[in-house]
């Protein structure tokens, strides 16, 4: 198991800062957060792009607020199992429901949850929220789905590392 999902913790909303972030600013502040998951960093492409298909909104001269930080704290981690068209749909879900500091919240703790279950840090998960809707259902769906991929994924290195000098030309494991 790696070290960082031990201690892996996304900012809640009050913590992520609100006094506007320029885009190289947004993407210093944000890639450290996810670099334990191992997927790909935000680039600022990516974020412009969000903007101009209308996934987070304009930035206010130039500078990304805590409601835009929460969105694309989100979208880095679900696009890597859901496309960013029912992305769109989970964030119009959202809005008819939750307001984006109570949703981001819960997305941070329902995805730790989950990620400490599975990598055997606790022995069950926490019942985090109240309530019992298709919109949480959805939302658990997609985190489950995520953290079975950097499960997976963590298992799969840590296979690869301790097989990597049979596997290696020349190697007990070379194919001839």
């Amino acid at each position: 198991m790696p070290v960082s999902i031990e201690k892996f913790r996304l900012p809640r909303y009050r913590e992520i800062p609100n006094v506007g972030l320029y885009l190289d600013q947004t993407v210093k502040y944000i890639n450290p957060f996810l670099a334990p998951l191992g997927f790909s960093e935000v680039t600022p492409s990516m974020i412009s792009n969000y903007v101009k298909k209308g996934y987070i909104s304009n930035p206010v001269r130039k500078q990304y607020n805590a409601d835009q930080i929460a969105s694309l704290f989100f979208i880095a981690i679900a696009k890597n199992v859901v496309s960013m068209e029912n992305i769109g749909r989970l964030f119009e879900m959202q809005e008819s429901s939750y307001e984006r500091p109570v949703a981001y919240d819960y997305f941070c703790a329902e995805l730790e949850n989950m990620l400490e279950y599975t990598f055997g840090l606790k022995d069950e998960m926490d019942d985090i929220g109240t309530t019992d809707t298709e919109q949480r259902k959805i939302l658990q769906s997609v985190i489950i789905a995520v953290v079975h991929i950097i499960y997976l994924t963590s298992q799969f290195d840590a296979y690869t590392q301790e097989h990597a000098p049979a596997l290696l030309p020349g190697g007990e494991g070379e194919i001839k």
